[in-house]
């Protein structure tokens, strides 16, 4: 979704969404944390799976919160960089090389800080491995549902937005975007 993002409305407003992301999965991380914390109802007898599966485990959270960060951004970024390059053509070249770079940059970092002397290394890097394979292999198979949705949306909107003059910075707003010019 985030390649379709970026590539019909660019990376300004798919920064947006990364940003809205990223404060919906910390605001799920101190959900969780604050329900781990209240007693549990009578009767309840599950308290302690809920906090194997769901409790507050802060270097999960971390590690997730910054692989996506990292990584959303990188791909955004790449995929806007390289719709400029390929003058809008070969899309699949876009949503796929971009992703193999976001999703290679948040596998390694999310498996790395999460599960680093945890696990083994040759447990994590298989783990890495494994994950980076199906990250990368669910958006082959999806390009070509990705080409239908992309078509439809340029079509129905008629926008097909270009980064040429676009501030990539990730923190950027609309008013220091506007002052840097």
């Amino acid at each position: 979704f985030g390649d379709i993002l970026t590539e019909v409305y660019g990376y300004k407003k798919s920064r947006r969404v990364i940003w809205t992301g990223f404060f919906c999965a910390l605001m799920m991380a101190v959900v969780f944390m604050v329900v781990g914390f209240l007693p549990a109802a009578e009767g309840w007898n599950y308290n302690d799976a809920y906090q194997v599966i769901l409790g507050f485990t802060p270097r999960l959270v971390v590690a997730s919160l910054i692989a996506y960060f990292a990584g959303e951004f990188s791909n955004s970024y790449i995929l806007a960089k390289m719709k400029i390059l390929t003058k809008g053509k070969w899309l699949w070249t876009r949503t796929i090389g971009s992703t193999i770079i976001g999703e290679g940059i948040d596998t390694i970092l999310f498996c790395f800080i999460a599960f680093a002397g945890v696990l083994s290394m040759p447990l994590l890097i298989a783990v890495v491995i494994s994950n980076y394979i199906f990250k990368v292999g669910v958006e082959v198979l999806f390009t070509p549902l990705t080409y239908k949705i992309v078509a439809y949306l340029k079509r129905s909107e008629n926008e097909d937005y270009y980064d040429y003059k676009t501030d990539f910075n990730p923190f950027a707003t609309e008013k220091y975007a506007k002052a840097s010019r």
